[in-house]
């Protein structure tokens, strides 16, 4: 039998358990503005988009070649060339039987033509285009509206507006995107052994990794970030920190300071000021979680140890500030691979391991850890690109068992 995680007591919130409850004490934030399409990158749609006309608006050729009735194209066939249809220069006659016009890609497919035949299976001679081969009805042709079909709802609220959605937005003819206001963030670290990158360290000092990757996890988002910098273990400072930017901002996000420790002050001091949803979760790294309020600002507290900070923040602030920002946000996509190395784990709390995922010779995933396994030991994250999501009450896992997992590149930017 597997031996109990030592720092696995009782009354843990289990993983899925603290997610849920946490999002459901979270309201959406319904202020929206709009903006013009070129600023709408990274922000969220705050209503659905319906297409104003037909994408594409006409039926047009797929192909450099000729239009002409299918009906007349067969091998040795040669039809009379009597124009030219170019891209926003279309053929303003009619195509009869026994014709054709030249045409290219883009162009609106002329009238009475019902298909295109590309030019290199064409040969062309004193305004007669001989085909090497039949064309059936409708090929090469673009037809009106098979992109996009006017009245339709092209994108739902929620939606966050990447390049690509940007394009098809575009191609709609939108001028301007009714988008949700972007969250306001607060960010800080606690602890008096931290100092900014660049600083002497004295003995005992460490540089302060976590607010800098995740002030980059938050840019991702399109928040606005506020940077708090870094508050000394002093209870009376916390306070003010915390109760300036719950009054100016929809989220603080702290790390440090939540465990049990003489100097770890967050937890009493959020306790003090706010309402604590919960702390300390079943999982392995990141057990020392708070979330809370003050006011109506939600708090995040997360654990000092580098990759209890990342890890934390990807699976519980990522999701909780989607529902807080009006985002609809997806369950991540987990796959099946086989353990090529045991990895080791005691039952009483999920464990999210950093693992290494590779592609196996028979098509099949295999994974190896990523390193070190420590919270502390961030070099080994930075090298993984999976996250493995072994259950609460699973121990020791053996080469050759199966293990769940998601990808995480791009977790930590």
């Amino acid at each position: 039998m597997a031996i109990q995680d030592c720092c696995s007591q009782p009354g843990l919130r289990p993983f899925a358990d603290a997610k849920a409850d946490m999002l459901g004490q979270l309201d959406t934030l319904d202020t929206n503005e709009l903006v013009p399409l070129e600023q709408a990158l990274n922000r969220i749609l705050a209503e659905e988009v319906t297409s104003p006309l037909d994408v594409p608006a006409f039926t047009n050729s797929a192909m450099d070649g000729y239009a002409l009735q299918a009906a007349d194209a067969t091998a040795g066939q040669g039809l009379a060339l009597i124009g030219t249809s170019l891209a926003g220069h279309p053929f303003t006659g009619r195509v009869e039987s026994g014709q054709c016009v030249r045409i290219m890609t883009g162009a609106a497919l002329p009238l009475g033509a019902d298909s295109v035949e590309m030019q290199e299976n064409c040969t062309s001679a004193n305004n007669r285009v001989t085909f090497a081969q039949a064309v059936r009805p409708g090929q090469n042709v673009r037809q009106a509206a098979e992109d996009v079909a006017q009245g339709e709802v092209v994108f739902k609220a929620g939606m966050r507006i990447n390049a690509r959605v940007l394009s098809v937005l575009a191609s709609l003819g939108l001028e301007q995107v009714p988008v949700r206001r972007p969250l306001r963030v607060a960010l800080l670290s606690t602890g008096d052994e931290l100092k900014r990158p660049g600083e002497l360290l004295a003995p005992g000092e460490i540089y302060d990794s976590n607010r800098t990757g995740l002030a980059a996890m938050l840019g991702r988002l399109g928040v606005e970030i506020t940077d708090y910098g870094i508050i000394a273990d002093d209870p009376t400072l916390i306070r003010q920190t915390f109760l300036k930017a719950a009054s100016s901002h929809d989220a603080i996000v702290t790390s440090g300071g939540v465990s049990v420790g003489d100097a770890d002050h967050t937890k009493a001091v959020l306790e003090e000021v706010g309402r604590i949803g919960f702390w300390k979760l079943a999982v392995k790294p990141g057990k020392p979680f708070a979330f809370g309020h003050i006011d109506q600002c939600a708090f995040f507290g997360l654990p000092g140890n580098p990759v209890s900070a990342a890890v934390t923040f990807h699976l519980l602030v990522r999701p909780a500030l989607a529902k807080l920002a009006g985002e609809q946000l997806f369950p991540a996509i987990t796959l099946q691979a086989t353990a090529l190395m045991p990895f080791r784990k005691s039952p009483g709390r999920m464990d999210f391991q950093r693992g290494w995922v590779e592609t196996q010779a028979d098509g099949s995933l295999g994974v190896v850890p990523a390193g070190s396994q420590s919270s502390a030991v961030f070099s080994a994250m930075a090298e993984a690109n999976c996250l493995l999501h072994l259950e609460q009450d699973r121990g020791h896992v053996e080469k050759g068992d199966t293990v769940t997992l998601e990808l995480i590149d791009g977790l930590y930017w």
